[in-house]
């Protein structure tokens, strides 16, 4: 289908495309809690009718009764010389802080031709405009290579029920391109391949202490704080300069290659613009290592949250019971999450407070980080088409993030994975507010419609 012809198609259809695209953004799909597993599951079965539609059959597998379905869907095309097997995820960040949300986030909402809700592009926007380009190349008579799909539930929470399913899953999932789209742009708007992803780990540290609350006055200098504890204890994570200071953690690091460098590197980093998004300066990391270089290519220690004692309005004068910090980790090539996790048990029995005891617990991801060849014939293929769709051409990029089942599934159903998405940092991703222009579901839609038939 000719650019010309999709757009007349998409813009005949974008009613119906966006009646979808709300009924899929209302369900509160928050795979992390247990409260929405019921939300998942509806979900699903709306996924399930959806995908029928195209032509899919479909399955909603459970490795627990307790954990969301896994979607596998299989459209084949008899006489394929091709499979593409595409991977995304329905499941959603939770929505705190809710009062921060301009409108409700399980209620779509155009604003200056942007989707605001939850999922609107990550990941459930993202999967479902490459879907839409799907549907209009069946609609156009093109020549397809057979189509696998799986969309998972738990993404966000560290793909628990996929993992567990993965191995036993791995002949439905045989492929040869794994299409992913969770992915983003480069920060020019330029369309990107990524070629390579970091690993995650996250976990819960703990640190209990008196049996009850305590008197601050009373108490104070007597017993072990738990707040002040884990206030010393994240601390002891970094040196002075912003390196990590864990004994063993950054050992077997594998450093990107010249070319890697080069390409990464060849547009710079805009400093200012980056702070005026943002509203705080590219300072976090190692000093005296460039922003790309900590972001894409060096592993990182982030405290996503600290939570101990009285945090109401006023003052409560107590020693708390306990505290504790959610942590994640994002690893790089080189680095084993195993071995990784072992230098963190080490390194924080090390510096716990004394008097203090110490719990470590829900310990999610544990996945590595990867690259991915520059050059391979796939890539080659994927650069040429989204050489189409902008006239400044398509660039690489290395991103930060993670998607922590990429590589696993890789692995196991030989596919070559090809990352390429359409998200943007002003999507505010994880945060209230998310949103996703509909200029970038079109772009996603049409990069769907041109290759799919380029893979056949």
């Amino acid at each position: 289908m000719s650019s010309d012809r999709f757009e007349t198609w998409f813009d005949a259809n974008l009613a119906r495309i966006l009646e979808d695209y709300f009924a899929l953004l209302r369900f509160p799909s928050i795979g992390a809690e247990p409260a929405h597993l019921s939300d998942c599951v509806a979900c699903a079965e709306w996924i399930k009718q959806f995908l029928g539609g195209l032509g899919f059959t479909v399955d909603l597998v459970q490795a627990d009764a307790a954990l969301p379905p896994v979607i596998v869907a299989e459209r084949p095309v008899p006489g394929a010389q091709r499979t593409v097997l595409v991977y995304g995820h329905y499941d959603v960040q939770p929505v705190d802080p809710l009062e921060a949300w301009e409108t409700p986030p399980f209620e779509p909402t155009i604003r200056s031709d942007r989707v605001y809700a939850r999922g609107a592009q990550d990941d459930k926007g993202q999967w479902f405009a490459l879907l839409q380009g799907l549907r209009a190349a069946i609609e156009a008579g093109a020549t397809l290579p057979s189509v696998r799909l799986v969309l998972e539930g738990q993404e966000e929470s560290g793909s628990g029920a996929l993992s567990a399913l993965a191995y036993d899953l791995r002949k439905r999932l045989a492929a040869d391109v794994l299409l992913v789209a969770d992915t983003g742009k480069d920060v020019s708007g330029r369309p990107a391949i990524v070629a390579g992803l970091r690993g995650v780990i996250h976990f819960t540290v703990t640190l209990h202490g008196p049996k009850y609350d305590l008197h601050s006055g009373q108490h104070g200098g007597i017993a072990p704080n738990p707040a002040q504890g884990i206030a010393e204890l994240v601390a002891s994570l970094h040196r002075a300069d912003g390196a990590i200071a864990v004994e063993g953690f950054c050992d077997g690091i594998i450093n990107p290659t010249e070319a890697e460098f080069a390409l990464a590197t060849e547009n710079g980093f805009d400093e200012v613009a980056y702070q005026q998004e943002v509203g705080v300066p590219p300072v976090g990391g190692e000093r005296g290592v460039p922003a790309i270089v900590r972001n894409a290519f060096r592993p990182t220690i982030e405290v996503n949250g600290i939570h101990g004692g009285y945090g109401g309005a006023g003052s409560k004068t107590v020693i708390p019971t306990h505290a504790f910090a959610k942590i994640s980790c994002r690893l790089v090539p080189g680095q084993s999450p195993a071995r990784v996790w072992e230098c963190l048990k080490v390194h924080f029995e090390r510096y716990c407070p004394r008097g203090l005891t110490l719990e470590l617990t829900e310990v999610t991801g544990c996945e590595p980080g990867f690259r991915l060849p520059i050059d391979s014939p796939v890539t080659r293929v994927a650069h040429d088409i989204l050489d189409t769709l902008d006239p400044r051409g398509a660039v690489f990029t290395w991103e930060g993030a993670s998607i922590p089942i990429v590589a696993r599934l890789r692995d196991l159903t030989g596919a070559a994975p090809l990352l390429v998405g359409f998200g943007m940092q002003e999507d505010r991703i994880h945060c209230p507010n998310e949103s996703y222009s509909l200029a970038q579901f079109r772009d996603a839609a049409h990069w769907g419609c041109k290759i799919f038939p380029a893979l056949a």
